[in-house]
């Protein structure tokens, strides 16, 4: 007990006295997650809207697909991605990997799941009162589009978060796609990991708290703007 103690006040002095090497890690993590997230947002939430208001068959075949993709472990996403970005592999001759662009792929690729789920999930319920009487009121589809994202946007902004919080929490594709590369592609979980394993323990708990908050100032950053925007 008192050793997790004292790491923990270790770990508290470490954040207080920040050097350069803890910040470029904070920074590359949040460069990668909100990439990732945008990527994925701009792909999930206009498949997430097909699916809400699109009938076809095989519509709950592909439902159960997105749903099965969502516990696909990080690691065969980053295997996946590796396949095709490797040395001798397809995409190869591009050098993407161990580079913050593989991550940026692996990451989104892991999300578009998940964004896609919540966002059906969200605008299911409220497609009959909001997209087709906006339809049936003469909007053009764009704007009927538009207006249920906009009526939505609570649900729709937790799915965004819920994927940032996912990404930038993830370390399989990181650590294989990223290589963990000092000041190149280190995100806060795979340093977190690297100084874990070389007895840092109080290192490795100041970034976990300060990825923590770092994921939390974003929510609530956000929370408020839309709070904002509602007034």
């Amino acid at each position: 007990m008192g050793f997790l103690i004292d790491s923990l006040v270790e770990g508290v002095r470490t954040l207080l006295h920040l050097d350069r090497e803890i910040l470029g890690v904070i920074g590359t993590t949040l460069r990668v997650a909100v990439s990732s997230t945008l990527l994925a947002s701009a792909i999930g939430l206009p498949l997430g809207f097909l699916l809400a208001t699109r009938s076809f068959r095989g519509k709950q075949f592909v439902l159960a697909g997105v749903k099965t993709a969502l516990a696909v472990p990080t690691v065969i996403v980053a295997l996946f991605v590796y396949g095709w970005i490797a040395r001798n592999a397809p995409l190869g001759r591009l050098d993407l990997l161990f580079t913050p662009a593989a991550i940026v792929i692996g990451q989104t690729i892991l999300i578009i799941p998940l964004l896609t789920a919540l966002v059906y999930g969200v605008l299911a319920p409220n497609i009959r009162t909001i997209h087709e009487e906006a339809i049936l009121l003469g909007a053009p589809p764009p704007a009927a589009f538009w207006k249920t994202i906009t009526e939505t946007r609570t649900g729709i902004t937790t799915a965004v978060m819920t994927g940032f919080g996912r990404v930038a929490s993830e370390i399989g594709i990181s650590l294989m796609l990223g290589g963990n590369i000092k000041g190149v592609t280190r995100t806060a979980t795979t340093a977190i990991a690297l100084e874990t394993g070389q007895g840092n323990y109080s290192r490795a708990i100041a970034l976990g708290i300060l990825l923590c908050i770092l994921v939390l100032m974003i929510n609530m950053a956000v929370q408020l703007r839309g709070r904002g925007e509602r007034v």
